[in-house]
């Protein structure tokens, strides 16, 4: 067997795909310098033969060098059987302390299985079965060889029972929700310091809710970005996934702000008197002066003292959340410090357990619990406007949006360590959507080390965006099956492969959480997939993603009565100009401009064109449409037709509801190139739309009303 063969061997038992179907429907196989290298980021040697030999015996002996796996993930009513190795001969014990500290014992099956040398010694396989009624949750397997010998080890992992179906999902079915989509820093009102912030989304909720009779908001993704100015613009390239962004913290609303002394009291209105100016601006977002200003101004409060309820409750806060809390307000206070000395964070401040950190947690002791500090401020933001959404008359209330990655030089990837893998990228492969392939800079998941972890980063990082959210949107949520990998010194987007995940554990952790938090999932499942993934979702009862634009069958568009039930279905996306201007062909003419087009720009107006009016003839052949409507009367026509499907809920892009022509962002671009994430939110003339505008807003008046119509 050649070099390359062996390769590909090694490459498809670890889940590394050595081909793939581009959109295009074209088989490409993947280069071997791609699968060494996505192989060498996992710590795979596989440069010779006989490394590779090496690596797939290491693969096949695994198990047997362990006496327990990482972790076990089940589904509950249905009995898992666990591998249990032993040097043969030696007896074993196994039992289960369940989550409430209860202990099980645990049976043995009568199965045989040789025993096999390994590493010169003779190991031996024990098989034990994990009961079928065991309840949902995480609980403890404890295997102690030799019990009665002093010689007896003890071995344990996690066991996580997750439930079958997501309930919180299924209790939708029967009654279409309708919803708001948003991108909370575009959406202003004469209080915020020029960038939409967590008390504008409690208003936001509260009108959408009170006045329109919507059931949810979604928003961008709120997590942390840097904790200083200059900060990422792109809401889905943030520092970590598990905590929040003080940028979007509303001063004024902290308790001990009011306790400030009258001069520095004086300073906070001051600046939100300045950046009050901003909220009236259309053209551009800026989110580094006020950021700037808000440091301040939190810094003054932060030293305020708090009553002993105050600090009882931030003390419970900082408990509960732990070693994670604590490394991430270390990374930031060091990020604040030494953010550009590159030799700073591959040297002394290279992980959390350098000499460096652990005596900048002594000697910044103060600077890190202001930084605890601030999410506990937007903990309690969180909770203010889902509390506010739930009392609008929401069933819903605040969905918010999963990033896919982080930025690889962020808190995630510096507090995280092997859970993250470094030497690849995460990106997709050239489509439709950007035919030269999207590189996203994010470190993936190490599927590897994450099983090693028994998934805790993501379970915590999951328990963390739940904890005040009515639902979640996961984006690309195809990356919990498989993953575009692209080695760091790729040529291009193109020259990576996929990686699988284990879709199983991840999605049941997934469900289990969201279970656990009362709230809804929504999977965004665009782009190239294989058809396992939506069935997998719909039986799990997690929801995809429809786009009017994107539901096609290769040749004609899809009546909406044939969509999905399971499913988030809208007009339009983040990802795409909001409907006027998608009718406009705003998104080709930006394209173009930026030369992301690879046909020839006649023919991509005359396919998109004829894309256009075939979904618009849907309309017209429904008598939503008539032959003289404006481009209002168009949007609402188009949201008309979408209420047609059966899905359980329908999102309407906010954009949509003032009549905002701009894209938010252009996927594949960066700053130099296109505006991305820096968009106020501005009505067809241009005028900037604030929060307090929408109660009586003509264009969400009559969207509104065309929606219940269409009921």
């Amino acid at each position: 067997m050649s070099y390359t063969e062996q390769l590909r061997v090694l490459a498809q038992r670890c889940g590394v795909s050595t081909s793939y179907q581009g959109w295009d429907h074209v088989h490409r196989d993947v280069s071997d310098s791609t699968l060494h290298r996505v192989l060498s980021a996992r710590g795979i040697e596989a440069a010779t033969e006989s490394e590779v030999d090496a690596a797939l015996i290491d693969l096949e002996l695994a198990p047997w060098r362990r006496t327990l796996p990482p972790v076990v993930v089940t589904v509950e009513g249905v009995a898992a059987e666990v591998s249990v190795h032993v040097p043969h001969g030696d007896p074993v014990t196994v039992h289960l302390v369940t989550e409430a500290g209860e202990q099980l014992p645990v049976a043995q099956l009568q199965v045989w299985i040789e025993p096999r040398v390994v590493d010169d010694a003779l190991i031996g396989r024990a098989t034990f079965e994990i009961p079928a009624d065991l309840d949902t949750g995480w609980h403890t397997l404890v295997a102690v060889s030799s019990p009665d010998s002093i010689h007896s080890t003890r071995s344990q992992c996690s066991v996580v029972v997750t439930p079958r179906r997501l309930s919180t999902n299924d209790a939708l079915l029967g009654r279409r929700r309708t919803g708001l989509l948003t991108q909370l820093y575009s959406v202003r009102s004469d209080r915020s310091w020029g960038v939409g912030d967590y008390a504008d989304l409690a208003d936001l909720s509260s009108i959408a809710g009170g006045t329109h009779g919507f059931d949810y908001v979604l928003v961008n993704p709120l997590h942390a970005q840097r904790p200083s100015p200059p900060v990422e613009a792109s809401p889905y390239l943030p520092t970590t996934r598990r905590f929040f962004d003080p940028m979007y913290i509303r001063v004024e609303d902290i308790t001990e702000t009011a306790y400030l002394p009258r001069d520095q009291y004086s300073k906070v209105r001051e600046s939100a008197r300045y950046f009050g100016k901003a909220n009236r601006r259309t053209k551009r977002i800026d989110r580094d002066p006020s950021f700037r200003a808000k440091l301040r101004a939190l810094k003054r409060i932060f030293r305020v003292p708090r009553s002993a309820a105050r600090a009882a409750e931030f003390d419970a806060f900082c408990e509960r959340e732990g070693r994670g809390l604590d490394d991430f307000a270390l990374w930031c206070a060091i990020a604040e410090k030494y953010a550009p000395d590159h030799e700073v964070w591959s040297g002394k401040a290279a992980h959390p357990g350098t000499d460096f950190a652990t005596e900048f947690r002594s000697s910044a002791a103060e600077r890190i619990q202001f930084h605890r500090w601030l999410q506990w401020v937007c903990d309690e933001q969180l909770a203010r406007a889902q509390s506010a959404a739930v009392q609008s008359g929401m069933d819903i209330g605040v969905m918010h949006d999963l990033a896919v990655g982080v930025h690889r030089q962020g808190a995630d990837a510096w507090t995280l360590g092997d859970a993250l893998t470094t030497g690849v990228t995460v990106g997709a492969p050239p489509d439709n959507f950007n035919q030269q392939g999207q590189n996203w800079n994010q470190p993936p998941w190490n599927p590897d080390a994450l099983r090693e972890l028994g998934y805790a980063p993501y379970r915590d990082m999951l328990r963390t965006v739940l904890r005040h959210a009515g639902g979640v949107r996961v984006d690309h949520i195809l990356g919990l099956f498989r993953l575009w990998w692209i080695p760091e010194d790729a040529e291009s987007p193109g020259d990576g492969t996929y990686v699988q995940y284990d879709h199983e554990a991840l999605i049941g952790i997934l469900v289990l959480e969201a279970e656990r938090a009362g709230a809804v999932v929504v999977g965004e499942d665009l782009g190239v997939f294989e058809p396992r993934v939506q069935e997998y979702l719909g039986q799990r009862g997690l929801f995809g993603t429809s786009i009017l634009w994107f539901e096609n069958d290769g040749d004609h568009p899809i009546a909406p009565e044939n969509y999905r039930e399971l499913c988030l279905t809208s007009v339009t996306t983040h990802d795409l100009p909001p409907t006027v201007g998608y009718l406009r062909g705003e998104h080709i003419a930006l394209r173009s401009r930026l030369g992301l087009l690879e046909r020839d720009l006649d023919e991509e107006i005359r396919q998109d064109s004829e894309g256009r009016e075939a979904v618009l003839d849907l309309a017209r052949d429904r008598g939503l449409l008539a032959a003289d409507a404006s481009e209002e009367d168009t949007v609402e026509a188009l949201y008309r037709l979408v209420a047609r499907s059966p899905s359980v809920l329908i999102g309407v892009a906010l954009v949509d509801a003032v009549g905002e022509n701009r894209i938010q962002n252009q996927p594949g671009t960066d700053e130099t190139q296109y505006q991305n994430w820096r968009v106020p939110l501005a009505d067809h003339k241009g005028d900037a739309v604030w929060i307090d505008d929408l109660v009586d807003h003509p264009r969400m008046v009559s969207l509104v009303a065309a929606l219940r119509k269409a009921d």
